[in-house]
């Protein structure tokens, strides 16, 4: 069965950094685009980054886009998200989920338990 595990997150202070860990199993990782979503409490799921199968074309929503980088190793299964200068409003669960796009990264669902950020002074 499909397996994402979400590892890394923490509490930071505004400006600093945090790199995510996403580790996959139960399925042919390197076959997929993955994607990072966050949702805050109250709020709906938000795509924030997306990478394609072999890693040569990225995506990164407007709100993070030259903070967060999203990269993956496909020898170790693992998708990656650099976080930095981040900002309360990052404050979010942050989950991995294959796919491109909100639509198909929704559909294909097994997104995990995710890992907590935390931005705040």
């Amino acid at each position: 069965e499909v397996q994402l595990v979400e590892s890394g997150g923490g509490m930071v202070q505004p400006g600093g950094s945090l790199r995510l860990s996403c580790a996959a199993s139960g399925f042919t990782f390197s076959s997929y685009d993955m994607s990072w979503v966050r949702q805050a409490p109250g709020k709906g799921p938000e795509l924030v980054s997306s990478i394609d199968t072999g890693g040569g074309s990225t995506y990164a929503a407007d709100s993070v886009k030259g903070r967060f980088t999203i990269s993956r190793d496909n020898d170790k299964n693992t998708v990656y998200l650099q976080m930095n200068s981040l900002k309360p409003e990052d404050t979010a669960l942050y989950y991995c989920a294959r796919g491109w796009g909100i639509t198909t990264v929704l559909s294909l669902g097994s997104w995990g338990q995710g890992t907590q950020v935390t931005v705040s002074s």
